[in-house]
């Protein structure tokens, strides 16, 4: 760990799932300012019209100066085919050409929260949430680690954008909860298992995105929903553009221990 604070993340790929509005978005537009000229940003998304909206504004802002590559690659990432496309964009781009891997797993969903867990009786349900939310972050994440292998020179850092629903249930949110929880185990054996690398499980504190709008409408437990309701009425959600801001600062001053979960109001 470097107790030194970085200005910027040198000649980097940069791989951003669920790029195209939220937390995804704030964050392309924060770190294409920090990447240097031969860089390449690779942004993620279901939606093509969003990604190109994004790279639109990017180009038009001149983040990141005309040295930085920007990618779009339309997947969907709860098909293996989709995770398989992103694997193949990023193994065009040349190793040797970066020093800075960053790999930000930001694509997730909610699930339906308008159901209590003795309601969950199909296994295909459960399935299909499992696989987008849980099992494409551990086969993407693999996949570019396999084409970008540890070598002298070659910073690698894979975050997870993480919750408070890793670390406390909440009532009718179970596959919400269960999926952070288990991708932050995921993401800290990683950091056992591969010395070399940074891991950080992120928790980006309630975001004024569509996410919070679903679950302020259709949340069950009524308490919750009361709770998340009033915490948006009365002004005590972040924007993405705040959460972002303190996720660069813990990444430019890499004193986390690798597979930590940091939370947005911890730092």
């Amino acid at each position: 760990m470097s107790s030194s604070k970085a200005t910027d993340f040198g000649t980097a790929l940069c791989i951003i799932t669920g790029a195209s509005k939220g937390l995804g978005r704030s964050l392309a537009k924060e770190i294409a300012g920090l990447l240097k000229s031969g860089s390449v940003l690779l942004l993620v998304a279901r939606s093509g019209d969003k990604l190109q909206d994004l790279q639109d504004d990017l180009v038009s802002s001149e983040a990141g100066g005309a040295g930085l590559q920007i990618r779009c690659v339309v997947a969907d990432l709860s098909h293996k085919e989709g995770v398989e496309s992103v694997v193949r964009q990023a193994k065009d781009i040349s190793c040797s050409d970066i020093d800075h891997l960053l790999l930000f797993n930001n694509a997730a969903s909610l699930g339906d929260v308008s159901r209590f867990a003795r309601s969950f009786t199909d296994m295909d349900d459960v399935d299909s949430y499992w696989s987008f939310n849980v099992s494409s972050a551990l086969c993407l994440t693999a996949g570019i680690l396999g084409a970008f292998p540890h070598r002298i020179g070659l910073r690698r850092c894979i975050v997870n954008i993480s919750s408070v629903c890793a670390v406390k249930p909440y009532a009718s949110w179970v596959l919400y909860c269960s999926g952070k929880a288990a991708r932050d185990m995921m993401f800290r054996v990683l950091a056992e298992e591969e010395k070399d690398l940074r891991v950080l499980n992120y928790a980006p504190g309630p975001l004024d995105t569509d996410m919070l709008l679903q679950a302020r409408t259709t949340t069950a437990d009524t308490k919750l929903k009361d709770f998340i309701a009033a915490m948006y009425s009365d002004g005590h959600v972040l924007t993405c553009e705040e959460s972002v801001s303190k996720l660069i600062k813990v990444l430019q001053e890499d004193n986390y221990p690798s597979g930590a979960h940091v939370d947005f109001f911890d730092v």
